[in-house]
C-alpha cells in the first residue's frame, strides 16, 4: 500500500517526464491507428458492400489476433531493427483485425429492407453506400475503431523493448525509477486507455445519425443483427409475397 501511495508522489515530482513519455506513446499509437484505418476500413467496407469476402476478413482477423505483439516486435528487430518503425508495424498488425472485421460486418449486415427501398428509389451503388449503408453501419464501424485504439494504446508500452520510447521506458526500468515509478506509469497507461475509449465513444455518438441512435434505443438491433440470414420471414398471402403484417401470421391471416 505504501508503494502505491508513493506512486502518486512520483507523478507529482516527475510530471514533465510522464507527459513527455505520454506524447511519445500517443505519437506511436496515432501513427499505427492511422495506417490501420487507411488499410482496413476501405477494404472491409468495400467487401461488405459487395457482400463478398467474409472468409478473407474473418480469417485475416483471426490470424492477426493469434499473433503475439511481442513476437512480432522480436521478429521485426531482425528485419527493421530497433526503433519506431518496428513497433509501429507490430501495432498495425494488432489493430487491423478488429477494424477489418467490424467494417465488413457493419456494411454487410445493414437492414436489407432499407437497401431494397433505396434501390427501388433509383439510387446508384455509390449513393446506396454513402446514404444508406454507411450511416446505418457507422456505429459498428466506430466500435471496431474504439477496440483497436484501446488495444494499440495499451500494447504500445512494449515499444520500450525495441527502443520505441513511451511510458514503457519507465515500466521496464525498475532499477532507475523504482517500484513507485513503475506503478505510476502503469496507472498512467490505464488512465490513457480509458480516456481514449471515452473520447472515441463520444465521437461515435456525435457521428451516428440521430435517427439511428433513436431506433437502436427504442427497437434494439436491426433485423439483420437478429436474424442469421439478415432477412425477415417471408409469407405468401392474397396480396402476394411479403413480410408478415402486424398482428398476422406467416400465412397472411
Amino acid at each position: 500500500m505504501q508503494t502505491f501511495l508513493e506512486s502518486f508522489r512520483f507523478m507529482a515530482e516527475n510530471l514533465g517526464l510522464l507527459v513527455q513519455k505520454t506524447l511519445e506513446l500517443l505519437a506511436l499509437s496515432g501513427a499505427a491507428i492511422g495506417i490501420s484505418l487507411a488499410l482496413a476500413l476501405p477494404l472491409g467496407m468495400w467487401l461488405g458492400h459487395l457482400h463478398r469476402g467474409s472468409f478473407v476478413s474473418i480469417n485475416a482477423a483471426n490470424i492477426g489476433r493469434a499473433l503475439p505483439s511481442l513476437a512480432v516486435i522480436s521478429i521485426g528487430i531482425g528485419v527493421l531493427g530497433l526503433g519506431f518503425l518496428n513497433v509501429m508495424v507490430a501495432l498495425v498488425v494488432l489493430a487491423v483485425p478488429p477494424l477489418l472485421t467490424n467494417a465488413y460486418v457493419a456494411i454487410d449486415q445493414v437492414d436489407p429492407d432499407a437497401v431494397q427501398a433505396a434501390r427501388g428509389m433509383g439510387m446508384s451503388p455509390r449513393q446506396l453506400f454513402a446514404r444508406v449503408e454507411l450511416p446505418l453501419g457507422l456505429p459498428l464501424v466506430f466500435a471496431g475503431v474504439r477496440t483497436a485504439a484501446v488495444y494499440v494504446v495499451a500494447t504500445a508500452t512494449l515499444a520500450a523493448i525495441a527502443g520505441g520510447g513511451g511510458l514503457g521506458d519507465i515500466i521496464v526500468n525498475q532499477a532507475s525509477y523504482r517500484f513507485p515509478g513503475v506503478i505510476a506509469a502503469a496507472i498512467w497507461v490505464a488512465a490513457l486507455a480509458l480516456a481514449v475509449d471515452l473520447a472515441l465513444g463520444l465521437a461515435q455518438r456525435l457521428a451516428t445519425p440521430r435517427g439511428v441512435r433513436r431506433r437502436t434505443a427504442l427497437l434494439g438491433p436491426s433485423p439483420a443483427a437478429r436474424e442469421p440470414s439478415g432477412r425477415q420471414p417471408r409469407f405468401v398471402g392474397a396480396m402476394g409475397e411479403g413480410t408478415p403484417p402486424a398482428g398476422g401470421n406467416l400465412r397472411g391471416e
